[in-house]
């Protein structure tokens, strides 16, 4: 699919071609929904933590004889709907990881940046990282390519300086194309991207890395 080439003031210079299957597939939404779950599952920290009757302490001495006082029947001080007493059924430290195959982790990536292709939200900025790179540079860029909301800026390596200068500016954030995730791109309303980005992604989720078709054979060398 060919993807057009902006420069940092909202020109457009040129087309290039990008690869179908990383760019241009139908997205695979169970899979892209699968992954976003996972992903937010896997930041939660499940370290809540409540005591049990067993727990807290207190005596547990029967508070009253059981029968012939007329009142209602009472344990010891420790039990759940005593003041000071231990939490029935509540949270105990324990993981919320999720767990997905790589292909499907691949797959969900690549129908997210799909999705953005063919809505129109991935553009594609040449002179995204200069040398001297400054907030108020890549806050002129984005008011020229008209990204008003919330944007995911990616280059093809880590740079330090776009990164710093993205973090301030409310709607931006700056990665390179390896930490790129499914969480970030869905968030995202605007994807913009170098073509060194493109050509890492298509790199590291397509060609070689791409799952054969089921039922497919390989030719034979």
């Amino acid at each position: 699919m060919k993807l057009a080439v902006f420069d940092t003031n909202g020109k457009e210079l040129r087309q290039i071609e990008a690869a179908d299957e990383v760019f241009g597939i139908e997205p695979n939404r169970s899979v892209l929904h699968q992954a976003y779950v996972s992903q937010m599952a896997n930041r939660r920290a499940g370290g809540a933590s409540t005591k049990t009757r067993g727990d807290v302490r207190g005596s547990t001495h029967k508070i009253r004889r059981q029968k012939g006082l007329g009142a209602s029947r009472q344990g010891g001080i420790r039990a759940s709907h005593q003041v000071g007493g231990g939490v029935a059924h509540g949270p105990h430290p324990h993981s919320f990881a999720k767990d997905l195959p790589r292909q499907m982790k691949r797959l969900a990536l690549r129908s997210a940046l799909s999705s953005h292709a063919a809505g129109g939200t991935l553009l594609v900025v040449d002179g995204l990282a200069p040398e001297d790179v400054k907030t108020k540079t890549v806050q002129a860029a984005l008011d020229a390519l008209g990204v008003d909301r919330r944007a995911l800026v990616v280059s093809g390596e880590y740079e330090a300086d776009l990164t710093r200068a993205a973090r301030n500016i409310d709607i931006a954030r700056a990665l390179p194309a390896q930490n790129l995730n499914v969480v970030d791109i869905v968030n995202a309303h605007k994807l913009v991207m170098s073509e060194d980005a493109i050509r890492k992604c298509e790199a590291l989720w397509g060609g070689e890395n791409l799952k054969p078709a089921r039922g497919r054979r390989r030719e034979a060398v």
